[in-house]
């Protein structure tokens, strides 16, 4: 979404499964090539969270829990030769089920080592190292139950 003073907000989801006894964080090339957290634009009256909901839910073909936000993070850019300024806010989302994900290019998981290699902006890596504590406070509380 774009507002009136020429920002972009965009949702992102850092998203993790288990498997076989590890964590593993889905990420997905963008047109580069490069590997990234998937992110969204958040449409014009949407909140950011249901931007990142949509985006799993009805591209993605996942059912996913969000479970807090990772963290914020500002950047620019030009879009049509103007100067604009994008926002990120970075939720962390737990896979729950999903069949074959669909919609959003080319996707893989990996383990958190793989994973932060894979990344190439610091911004993402920084996302992935705060998501990668928050899950290990996720997993005490959730194991207390």
């Amino acid at each position: 979404m774009k507002n009136g003073n020429g920002e972009i907000l965009i949702g992102g989801s850092v998203i993790f499964k288990e498997g076989r006894g590890k964590i593993l964080y889905l990420l997905i090339k963008n047109v580069d090539g490069d590997w990234e957290i998937p992110k969204t634009a958040v449409r014009r009256g949407e909140s950011s969270v249901r931007a990142v909901i949509r985006h799993t839910s009805e591209q993605g073909n996942m059912n996913i829990k969000v479970l807090d936000e990772v963290g914020r993070a500002a950047g620019s850019g030009t879009v049509n030769g103007k100067s604009v300024t994008y926002k990120y806010i970075y939720y962390l989302l737990f896979f729950k089920t999903g069949a074959e994900i669909l919609g959003i290019g080319d996707v893989s998981w990996f383990d958190y080592p793989n994973a932060v290699k894979k990344l190439e902006l610091k911004r993402e890596k920084d996302m992935l190292k705060d998501a990668s504590i928050m899950i290990k406070e996720w997993e005490k509380k959730r194991k207390k139950k």
